[in-house]
C-alpha cells in the first residue's frame, strides 16, 4: 500500500469524512481535510502533525477559497493523489413545501461545490499525469425514495458528472469513481446532517410514512463507517476501479431491483423507443 499518497478530503469534521481521515491517518498517509472550522476539525481528528496532517477552513461555497486550499495543500504536501468530495447533506420533505432557498443552497453543497474541487484539482493531476477522484453520491441518486425528491436530484448529478468527467480524463491517467451507498451509522440522519421540511400540506402520507421511517432509524443502520473508511482506501490502491461503487446490502438490493425492472421496462418499449427515429 502507497502511504506516501496524499489525500484531499472534503468534509472530513464528522461522520464518514471524520472516520475516513482518522483511518488514513492511522495507515500513515499524508491529509489535506477540510471543514468550515479547521480548529474543530484539529481536535475532532485528535491530531496535530504538521508533517502529515493539514486542517483547512474552507467554504466550499466560493471557488477562490476553495483554489487557496488547494495551493496549500501543494505546497505542505508537493502533490494531490486522492480527492474524496465527502462534503453534504441531506434534505426531506413534500417539494411544494421546500422553500426555494433552502433548494438552491443543497444543490450549492452537494452539486457544485464537488464540480468545482474537481475542477481546480484537475490541472494539477493533468501536469502529474496521475490521480484519483472519489465523489460520494448515494444509491438515492438511483434508487429514489418517497419525500427526497431534492436530495435524490443532488447525488443523481453527482453521479452523471462523476461519469462523464472519468471519460474527459481518463486520457491524463485520472480515475473517478462515484461511492453510492445506503444507510451508515454516521450522523446524516440528525440536524446537523439533515434538513427536514414537516409535511403539512394533507394528503402525501408516502412522504410522511418515509420521513418517519427514515428518522427512527437514527443510531440504527446497518452501515459501518469504518469498513466503508477502509474500502474508500482499498479502492485509491486499485489499478482500476469501479465506476460506480454502491455500499451496504440495502444498495446493492436496490440497485439489482431497480437495473432488473429498468431492463425489463426497456425491452417492452423496444419499438416504440426505436421507432422515434427517421426510417430507413
Amino acid at each position: 500500500m502507497n502511504t506516501s499518497k496524499v489525500w484531499y478530503v472534503t468534509g472530513a469534521s464528522q461522520g464518514l469524512g471524520l472516520t475516513l481521515v482518522k483511518k488514513l491517518i492511522n495507515r500513515g498517509y499524508k491529509i489535506a481535510a477540510t471543514s468550515r472550522d479547521a480548529r474543530a476539525l484539529s481536535q475532532a481528528v485528535g491530531l496535530i502533525d504538521k508533517d502529515r496532517f493539514l486542517p483547512l477552513a474552507v467554504d466550499l461555497n466560493n471557488p477562490d477559497c476553495i483554489q487557496e486550499s488547494i495551493q496549500q495543500t501543494l505546497a505542505a504536501f508537493g502533490r494531490i493523489d486522492v480527492v474524496v468530495n465527502n462534503a453534504g447533506y441531506g434534505m426531506t420533505g413534500a417539494l411544494e413545501e421546500i422553500e426555494e432557498q433552502d433548494i438552491r443552497n443543497i444543490f450549492n453543497v452537494n452539486v457544485h461545490s464537488t464540480i468545482e474541487v474537481v475542477k481546480q484539482v484537475l490541472p494539477v493531476m493533468r501536469k502529474q499525469k496521475s490521480g484519483y477522484i472519489i465523489n460520494v453520491g448515494s444509491v438515492a441518486g438511483f434508487v429514489g425514495s418517497p419525500g427526497w425528491s431534492i436530495y435524490s436530484a443532488t447525488k443523481a448529478a453527482v453521479a452523471a458528472f462523476s461519469e462523464v468527467i472519468a471519460l474527459d480524463v481518463k486520457e491524463f491517467g485520472i480515475k473517478v469513481t462515484v461511492v453510492e451507498p445506503s444507510g451508515f451509522r454516521t450522523g446524516f440522519l440528525t440536524k446537523k446532517s439533515l434538513a427536514v421540511t414537516t409535511t403539512n400540506v394533507e394528503g402525501y402520507q408516502a412522504v410522511k410514512n418515509t420521513q418517519d421511517q427514515y428518522l427512527s432509524m437514527n443510531g440504527q443502520q446497518a452501515g459501518d463507517p469504518d469498513r466503508a473508511a477502509e474500502i474508500f482506501i482499498e479502492v485509491a490502491e486499485c489499478s482500476n476501479p469501479p465506476m460506480h461503487l454502491f455500499l451496504g446490502k440495502d444498495a446493492y438490493n436496490r440497485a439489482s431491483k431497480k437495473l432488473t425492472a429498468m431492463t425489463a421496462e426497456l425491452e417492452q418499449w423496444k419499438s416504440t423507443t426505436i421507432g422515434a427515429d427517421f426510417k430507413s
